[in-house]
C-alpha cells in the first residue's frame, strides 16, 4: 500500500514510508522502534492507511536497519536527538501541508519516546500524541510546549519504560495536560510487535482500537 517517500527535513531531505488511505484523511507520523525504519513499522503504516489515516514514517537511522539487539542498542544511544526532532519536524509539517489539519504521533519503544518528544516541539500542529511504552535516556520533553492530548500504552512487565511513564504521568498532570493510560496486564515490553515473541495478540488488539478511537477523536479538519 506505501511507497518510499522523501520530504524536507533540517535544512535537507529526509527518507520515510508513505502510506495513503483510497480518500483523502488525517495524517499521523508513525516513530519507528530502536531497529530502525523496517517492515514491521512499514505494516503499521499500512494498517492506518487502511483505517482512513495518511501515515508516514520516517527513517531516522537513515538507511539503516537491525535485527541484532546489541546493534540496535548501539543504534538508539547513538541516535543524535536534535537531528531526530528536525526529520520530526519535517514529517509533522509534510502531513500539515499535505492534511490541511494538525497531525497525530505515534510511536513505539524508542518512538514511543520521540513520538511524545515531537508533540512537545511542534505544539499546536500536533493534535494528538500516542506512546507505546516509551523510553529514551536522552530525550528531554518540552512539556510546556505541548497542546495534544497524550494516550500512554504500558506493558505491566517493562520496568525502565515504566519508570519514564510515571514521571511523564506526574510531569502532565502538573501542567493539567489532558492524558490517558493504560497499562496491559500479563504484557511485556513490546507486545504491540507481532513479529517478537513477546507480542500479546489481545493486548495488541486492545490497544489498535483504543488508538484509533483517540486518533479520531481528536483529528479533526480545520475549519
Amino acid at each position: 500500500m506505501g511507497e518510499p517517500v522523501t520530504f524536507a527535513a533540517n535544512g535537507g531531505t529526509c527518507g520515510g514510508y508513505l502510506a495513503r488511505p483510497p480518500s483523502s484523511g488525517p495524517g499521523v507520523v508513525v516513530i519507528q522502534e530502536w531497529w530502525g525504519l523496517d517492515d514491521h513499522v512499514k505494516s503499521i503504516a499500512d494498517r492506518f492507511a487502511a483505517e482512513g489515516f495518511v501515515a508516514l514514517a520516517p527513517d531516522l537511522y537513515h538507511g539503516t536497519v537491525t535485527k541484532s539487539p546489541d546493534e540496535a542498542q548501539k543504534l538508539l544511544m547513538a541516535l543524535d536527538i536534535a537531528r531526530a526532532e528536525k526529520d520530526l519536524r519535517g514529517a509533522v509539517r509534510f502531513l500539515r501541508d499535505d492534511t490541511k489539519s494538525p497531525v497525530g504521533t505515534v510511536g513505539f519503544c524508542m518512538g514511543g519516546t520521540l513520538s511524545l518528544y515531537a508533540a512537545c516541539a511542534n505544539g499546536a500542529d500536533v493534535a494528538a500524541c500516542v506512546v507505546f511504552y516509551g523510553g529514551h535516556p536522552k530525550a528531554p520533553y518540552d512539556f510546556d510546549g505541548l497542546r495534544a492530548p497524550v494516550l500512554g500504552h504500558w506493558a505491566e512487565k517493562d520496568p525502565g519504560a515504566n519508570a519514564n511513564a510515571a514521571n511523564v504521568e506526574k510531569a502532565l498532570r502538573e501542567r493539567g495536560r489532558s492524558f490517558e493510560f493504560h497499562t496491559y496486564p500479563g504484557t511485556g515490553h513490546a507486545f504491540f510487535n507481532d513479529t517478537r515473541p513477546v507480542h500479546d495478540p489481545r493486548a495488541s488488539a486492545l490497544a489498535w482500537q483504543r488508538t484509533l478511537a483517540f486518533l479520531r477523536a481528536h483529528l479533526k479538519p480545520s475549519a
